[in-house]
Parts: C-alpha cells; structure tokens; sequence
C-alpha cells in the first residue's frame, strides 16, 4: 500500500514535466517548466506549436525566440548553468556527440555529484538541447539544431564583448511601456529582458539604450510582455538639461556592475586550478553573466578608466590562454565510452 502511494505522487510530480514539453516547440533556449497559472509564455517557456511555419536552419524552433531566456541567464548557478557552460565551451565547438562518462567527468571536476549529473542530461534532453544517442550499453548526446545554433549566438556574444560601446552616433533609443502592477509576470519579463538587452530604467514606464540597432529585439521583448500595442519606440538626441551622467546613474546600477568586474579580476588574474577544464569552464561561466548586466555603454557615458574594460581584456586574454588544454583534455575524455 505504502509502495502503492509513493508510485502516485512520484507520477503526479512528473507528469506535469513530462507532458508540458512534448507538445511545444523550443523556444531556441532553455524552457522553464510550463505553469499553468502564469498568463504569458514569456520568461523563456516555450509555446504550443499551432502554426505551421516553413522550415529554418534552428530546426523545430523560433528563429525569432533565439534570445537570452530567463533559464539560460540565470543558469550561472546549479547543475543545469554548469551544464551549459559545458555544452557551448566542448560540444559546441567539437560539433561531435560526447559520451556521458565526459559530463560525469568534467562536472564532477567542478564539484557536481553523478546522479545530479545524469538528471541533468536527460533534462536537457526533455527540454530540447540534446539528442541522445544509444550505442549498445552507453550513451551519447549531440545538440539539437536549435540548441546548437542558440549556442552559436551565445559564443558570439559572449566572445565579442568589451564592456564598451565602441561607436555611438549620440542617438538613444527610447521604449515607453507600462504593465499593470496586477500582472507580475509580464512586469518582471519586460523589465529583466529589456535590462539583458541593455536597456536601462531612469524612470517608470521608461527605458533606454544607446544601442539603437536593437529596435527588433524590443518590439519582440514587448509583444511578448503583451505591452506591444500601448508602447511607443523612439529615437532620441540629447539636447539639454542636466549631465548625461546623472541619467545614466539614475538608469543603470554601475556600482553593482562595477563589483561583478572587481571580483571577475580578482578571480581570474591568476590561474584558478591546475586542472585545465576546470580553470577554462570556470573562466567562461563567471564570464556569461555579465553581458546581461553590463549594457555596454560608449566609454564617454562611463566612469574613468572602466574597470569593464580591465576585465575584458582579462578575459580575452586568460581565454586564449586556457582554452587548448582544455579541448585538448575535452577531446580525451570525450572519446571515451561510457
């Protein structure tokens, strides 16, 4: 009887996961499991599939979904954030499946127990990123085509990144949206969006970038907070009034991005481990947070001597340093079966 109980709740936990994910497409990152009571799929979850839109290179996934989801941001911390670190540092780059006994070596490495290992593959592969592969007794995993090629974004940006803007035409791009203080949901999805596309906040209902290319990614940011059809985009010029500096204080927090950089430096100008893939991997998770919260401003909006800027040229160069070894001993361990 007791046996019997335990089987029930062990199948009412799982089959809310298991049937969310099967009937949706992937949103091009990592889904949060679908809860039914929140009134927007934004927040990175995906969507159900009802049209019937012609095939694209990220195979069953949303071109246009490619951005930075809640999941995939906030994965810096946990098994599952050390999993996608994994995934676009080795797998991604290799373009070639690796066995599980390579995750189980390399996570473990970093502190992460076997079985939290495993869930997180087959989680991963519920959710859409991998692909397993049965070869006999073990198994394998590749990326799907979606994953990979969010992975190929990522690597873009996360390698392209200065901490500056390095030209500005003196334009801003301006978003005015309000949501209503009774949807949480939408708020906090357009206020954490918009902030990881470099937007700031100088005062409610208002936001602003320098980076006036990304129009596109706002107006998608909108429709998804459903906050399209009240908002208004603009392009702006500066023409007066206080120092610029004080709008950017009031829109950015810098001396919280300032102390992310000061412990990235502090962490990172010397080698942190002996073992390659852990120095490298622990390299790059540090580093994929703090595109999303540094907007990148031109060097005259920011502070003397940048602190952003130090840290980049860090990273970049500690990058070129330890990234052979590490897909050296990647490529080790990734040949063994297991």
């Amino acid at each position: 009887m007791a046996e019997d109980r335990l089987n029930r709740v062990r199948y009412v936990r799982a089959r809310p996961y298991e049937t969310s994910w099967a009937g949706n497409i992937i949103s091009g990152c990592a889904p949060l499991p679908i809860i039914r009571s929140w009134p927007t799929a934004g927040l990175g979850m995906a969507e159900p599939d009802t049209g019937t839109a012609s095939p694209s290179p990220t195979g069953n996934a949303s071109r246009e979904r490619f951005v930075l989801s809640r999941r995939y941001a906030a994965g810096t911390g946990g098994t599952r954030g050390l999993l996608i670190t994994v995934l676009g540092d080795y797998v991604r780059p290799a373009r070639r499946p690796a066995p599980t006994s390579a995750f189980i070596d390399v996570l473990g490495r970093l502190g992460v127990a076997e079985p939290a290992c495993r869930q997180a593959l087959f989680r991963a592969s519920a959710d859409g990123w991998l692909v397993p592969i049965r070869d006999g007794r073990y198994s394998w995993w590749r990326l799907s085509p979606g994953f990979e090629h969010f992975l190929d974004l990522g690597a873009s940006r996360i390698l392209g990144f200065t901490a500056t803007q390095p030209d500005w035409d003196r334009r801003w791009l301006t978003v005015l949206a309000r949501v209503p203080e009774s949807n949480r949901a939408a708020r906090h999805l357009l206020n954490t969006r918009l902030g990881w596309a470099g937007f700031g906040r100088p005062a409610p209902g208002v936001w602003i970038s320098t980076h006036t290319d990304r129009v596109k990614e706002a107006e998608l940011i909108l429709q998804e907070a459903g906050a399209h059809e009240q908002a208004q985009i603009f392009l702006a010029e500066h023409l007066g009034g206080a120092d610029l500096s004080s709008l950017v204080r009031q829109a950015w927090d810098l001396e919280t991005i300032e102390r992310a950089y000061d412990s990235f430096i502090a962490d990172f100008n010397r080698q942190p481990s002996a073992d390659p893939l852990v120095r490298f991997t622990r390299l790059v998770h540090a580093w994929r947070r703090l595109p999303l919260i540094d907007p990148a401003l031109p060097s005259e909006l920011l502070p003397d001597r940048w602190i952003g800027a130090r840290a980049a040229r860090l990273f970049h160069r500690q990058h070129s340093r330890w990234q052979p070894a590490a897909t050296r001993e990647w490529g080790r361990i990734s040949r063994q079966a297991g």
